[in-house]
C-alpha cells in the first residue's frame, strides 16, 4: 500500500497521549462554550468527534516538563467544515481558557481586513453568547483598524492583523491562527510572527483550504507538511492534518466527498448542494477546478487562471517504450516522416531557454494530431541556489535528461543554436519561430545555413492568436506529448489573461519565481504547425473551439 497523507488517526479511536490532562482540559473548555448559531440544547458549541480528536492531539502530548510537543499545526480541510468556528474556539482557549497565560498575545492573521474580521466576529459571537465570558473582556471593534478582545482575568489580548506584517516584528505571540494562507500576498506576516515564537512557546495553527499552483509561501508550507504526513520528514513539533483526495480518487465519487469532508457525516457541508455543484462542474472545466480545489481540498498544480483544461492535456500523454536493456526508445524516429515546426524562447539567465518541436501528423494512426517535445537549457552557475529558492528539482531534472546544463553564468545562444541544427538535420523542419530579442544575430546565422527562421515578436497581436491555437488544440485532445515534467511545470505556471480584444496573453502566475518559457515556445510551435497548413477536419470543428480559460 502506498504512503498516504490521510489522517486516519482522526477516526480510528487510537490512544492519544495526555499525561498531564491538558488535552482533556481543552476539550472540556470548548464544550463549555456557546455558539449563537448552534442547534444543540442551550446553544452549546458543537465539538464533533473528529474535531475533539484533533484538539486532543494538539494539546495532549507533552514533554516530561509539561511543555506542549506540537507547536505548528496545518489543518487543511474543504470549505464548509467549520474552520472559522474551530479557529475562533481555539483562539478563546488561549485567551480565556486553560491555555491562557498572563499577558498572552493571540492573533487572527488573514490576507486582508475583511477576512480577519470573519474570525474575530465569530469569536466575539461566542463570547456574547455566554454572559460569564462577556463580563470579563473588553472589546475594541472599530470599523477601520485593528480589532481586539482583551481579557480582564490576566491581561491577555486577541487581535486581528493582515498579511502586511512588517510592523509585527518584535512581538511575542502565544497563539497565532493563520487563515486561508493560500490567498496571502506574501510571507511577511508569517515571518514576523514566527520570528517571535521562541520567546513564549507559541502555538501556530493554520486553517486553510487548498490553493493553486506549485509556487509561493502557502505551497511551500503545504509541501513540507505533506512530506511530514508521508513520513519523508520526521518532526514531532509539526502536526499535518490534511484532508485531500488520494491518487486515483474519482472527484465525482460521493465516497471521496465523504472521505475528504470530515464534517459531512455530521451534516456539513450539505450533500445536496455538493451534488448540484458537481453537475455544473462536470460540464465546465473552470467550475470543475474550483469544485476540486474548494469542495474537495485538492491542491491543483495550475494557476487560478489556467491556460487550458489540464485534464485534457494530461490525457494526451503517451508512454515511452523501453528497449530490451531498459532504456527509453527514441520515439523521434517515428516522427521523422512528418513536418516539424519549432518555437524558440531564448533567455540568457533568470528564466530558462526553451525549444519546443511540434510534429503535425498528416495521415496514419494519429492523423490530424500534433506531437510536441521540448528541450530546456539552464546555466550551470547558481543551479543549486536556484533549486533552493524556487523549490523545483532542477538537479534531478538534469540527472533524468530533461534539462541541458550550459557551462558558465549564462545560457549561450550557441548552445541553443546547436540543438536547433541537430533537430533540423534530422527532421523535416518547415519553420523555426523565434523572439528576435537577443536572438536575431544567431537567427541570421542559422538562416544562412538554410534553417527556415521566422521572427515572431511577443506582442499580443502575434501571441494572442497563437495562444488561442494552442488552447483549442489541447482542449480538443489534439496534442500528444511524453509527459515532460518541465513543460508541465511551465504550463502550470501560466496565468492566462484576456485583453479587451479577446486575445489570450500568457503571464506568470508567480512573478518572482515562476517560469513559462516552455509554454511560450509551445504556443509558437503549435500555432506554426496549425497555420502553416490548411488543417480543415479536426481543427475546424465547432465543438473544440471554446477557449476554456478564466478571464
Amino acid at each position: 500500500m502506498s504512503a498516504s497523507t490521510y489522517p486516519h488517526w482522526v477516526f480510528d479511536n487510537s490512544p492519544i497521549d495526555d499525561p498531564f490532562g491538558y488535552g482533556e482540559q481543552a476539550v472540556q473548555f470548548l464544550r463549555s462554550l456557546s455558539h449563537p448559531q448552534s442547534t444543540l440544547p442551550g446553544l452549546a458549541f458543537q465539538l464533533d468527534p473528529w474535531l475533539e480528536r484533533i484538539v486532543r492531539r494538539i494539546y495532549g502530548p507533552r514533554h516530561p516538563d509539561g511543555k506542549r510537543i506540537v507547536k505548528d499545526v496545518w489543518l487543511q480541510v474543504p470549505r464548509g467544515n467549520r474552520k472559522t468556528s474551530t479557529a475562533a474556539a481555539l483562539a478563546l482557549l488561549h485567551l480565556l481558557g486553560p491555555e491562557a497565560v498572563p499577558q498572552g498575545q493571540a492573533y487572527f492573521c488573514a490576507a486582508d481586513r475583511k477576512q480577519a474580521e470573519i474570525g474575530f466576529l465569530e469569536a466575539l459571537g461566542i463570547i456574547r453568547a455566554d454572559k460569564n465570558l462577556s463580563d470579563v473582556v473588553s472589546v475594541n471593534n472599530p470599523k477601520i483598524g485593528t480589532k481586539s478582545i482583551q481579557s480582564h482575568l490576566d491581561g491577555s489580548i486577541l487581535e486581528t492583523t493582515t498579511s502586511d506584517g512588517d510592523k509585527f516584528h518584535g512581538t511575542s505571540p502565544t497563539f497565532v491562527m493563520c487563515d486561508e494562507v493560500h490567498i496571502w500576498k506574501n510571507r511577511k506576516l508569517w515571518e514576523a510572527m514566527y520570528s517571535g515564537r521562541r520567546k513564549r512557546g507559541a502555538l501556530f495553527v493554520t486553517c486553510t483550504t487548498a490553493g493553486r499552483g506549485r509556487h509561493g509561501f502557502a505551497y511551500e508550507r503545504y509541501s513540507m507538511f505533506r512530506d511530514i504526513a508521508l513520513g519523508k520528514i520526521v518532526n514531532p513539533s509539526k502536526l499535518p492534518i490534511i484532508f485531500e483526495p488520494e491518487e486515483g480518487d474519482d472527484w465525482l465519487d460521493e465516497a471521496v466527498w465523504h472521505k475528504v469532508n470530515p464534517g459531512m457525516r455530521y451534516g456539513y457541508p450539505l450533500l445536496d448542494e455538493m451534488r448540484d455543484d458537481a453537475i455544473t462542474a462536470q460540464h465546465d472545466p473552470i467550475e470543475g477546478y474550483a469544485f476540486r480545489q474548494l469542495a474537495l481540498n485538492e491542491w491543483l498544480g495550475n494557476s487560478t487562471s489556467p491556460l487550458f483544461n489540464f485534464d485534457e492535456y494530461d490525457a494526451g500523454a503517451f508512454e515511452i517504450e523501453l528497449d530490451k536493456s531498459g532504456k527509453p526508445v527514441d520515439y523521434e524516429t517515428d516522427l521523422e516522416e512528418f513536418p516539424c515546426y519549432l518555437g524558440v524562447d531564448y533567455a540568457q539567465c533568470g528564466d530558462l531557454a526553451a525549444i519546443v518541436a511540434a510534429w503535425r501528423h498528416d495521415g496514419g494512426k494519429y492523423d490530424g494530431q500534433i506531437t510536441i517535445k521540448p528541450w530546456f537549457f539552464v546555466q550551470a552557475e547558481g543551479l543549486e541556489d536556484r533549486e533552493r529558492l524556487e523549490q523545483v528539482p532542477y538537479r534531478q531534472w538534469v540527472k533524468d535528461g530533461h534539462l541541458i546544463v550550459v557551462p558558465g553564468p549564462v545560457v549561450t545562444q550557441e548552445a541553443v543554436a546547436e540543438v536547433i541544427k541537430e533537430i533540423y538535420a534530422r527532421h523535416d523542419v518547415r519553420q523555426v519561430r523565434y523572439d528576435p530579442w537577443r536572438f536575431r544575430a544567431t537567427a541570421a546565422e542559422l538562416l544562412s545555413d538554410g534553417v527556415p527562421m521566422v521572427e515572431m515578436r511577443q506582442g499580443s497581436a502575434t501571441m494572442g492568436p497563437a495562444n488561442g491555437e494552442l488552447i483549442r488544440a489541447v482542449n480538443g485532445r489534439l496534442i500528444r506529448h511524453d509527459g515532460h515534467p518541465i513543460l508541465r511545470n511551465h504550463f502550470d505556471g501560466v496565468a492566462a489573461v484576456t485583453n479587451k480584444a479577446g486575445m489570450i496573453w500568457l503571464d506568470k502566475a508567480d512573478q518572482k519565481r515562476g517560469h513559462i518559457d516552455g509554454a511560450v515556445a509551445a504556443s509558437m510551435a503549435v500555432s506554426s504547425a496549425i497555420t502553416d497548413h490548411n488543417q480543415g477536419g479536426l481543427y475546424s470543428r465547432d465543438d473544440i473551439l471554446g477557449l476554456l480559460v478564466a478571464a
